[in-house]
């Protein structure tokens, strides 16, 4: 009896192991050792690294669902999923179509990544964080458990998102078609730092290694190399130097 289901013209690259009942579709092209757990769908076209490693129920290159109220921005139904090498993807993950991962890059358990996102090189994205769409993420970031990162956010290297962060993009909050006008996510520049619990209000820029602390509500722009703290956040005080990013060891 089969046990997946492969497309013929599916290319599956040498020392490529798969589990149980998967299902690779039309195009899909996975590299060299790669380890596909049980129940995987590899959706049509999508471009699979060396060494990546994918877990039990996850599926690759899901198509974008869009509702009539959704904001009308372009979709380019025809981009590919794409998987640099050596990733790591963990159980239950989603990664739609038109998204592209980075080389050794972890997608933690019942993450979410979706279309028009590029996620930079060795970045972490924690259990259950959600990307929504159109984002920008650098590379040696970290978002941790439960983050949510609004659709059109940029997050630059080295941003810190601790868990529970939570972005939004519509000062509108989904009435009036006003509100198509000015969608705009967040803005984290290198080295910023978001603790536990923040909100961040829509289209608000985190300056280099600024910090926000936990529980804060960020309404206004943040300068670089600022502490902010409480609601709404206000400035505390200057990050000190051993914080910085530039004076940490080994950093690449």
């Amino acid at each position: 009896m089969e046990t997946s289901v492969i497309a013929t013209s599916a290319r599956i690259g040498e020392g490529t192991t798969i589990g149980y009942f998967c299902v690779i579709e039309a195009g899909a092209i996975l590299g060299r050792g790669c380890r596909l757990g049980h129940h995987v769908v590899v959706r049509a076209g999508t471009i699979i690294g060396a060494e990546v490693q994918v877990g039990d129920h996850s599926v690759l290159g899901a198509a974008p669902m869009r509702s009539a109220s959704s904001a009308p921005r372009p979709v380019d139904a025809d981009a590919a999923l794409h998987v640099g090498d050596r990733c790591m993807i963990g159980t239950g993950v989603v990664l739609y179509r038109g998204c592209t991962l980075g080389e050794q890059v972890m997608v933690a358990d019942l993450a979410t990544v979706r279309e028009q996102v590029t996620v930079g090189r060795r970045t972490i994205i924690g259990r259950g964080a959600a990307v929504e769409n159109a984002c920008i993420v650098g590379s040696f970031c970290k978002l941790e458990t439960n983050a949510y990162v609004t659709a059109y956010s940029t997050l630059e290297d080295h941003v810190f998102v601790a868990p529970g962060v939570l972005t939004s993009n519509d000062n509108f909050v989904g009435r009036t078609r006003e509100r198509f006008k000015h969608y705009g996510g967040v803005i984290a520049r290198r080295g910023a730092r978001i603790g536990v619990g923040a909100v961040i209000l829509p289209g608000k820029e985190i300056g280099e290694d600024a910090l926000i602390a936990a529980g804060s509500v960020v309404t206004r722009n943040v300068p670089a190399r600022q502490v902010w703290a409480r609601n709404p956040a206000r400035y505390f005080r200057d990050v000190p130097a051993a914080q910085l990013l530039e004076n940490q060891d080994g950093r690449p």
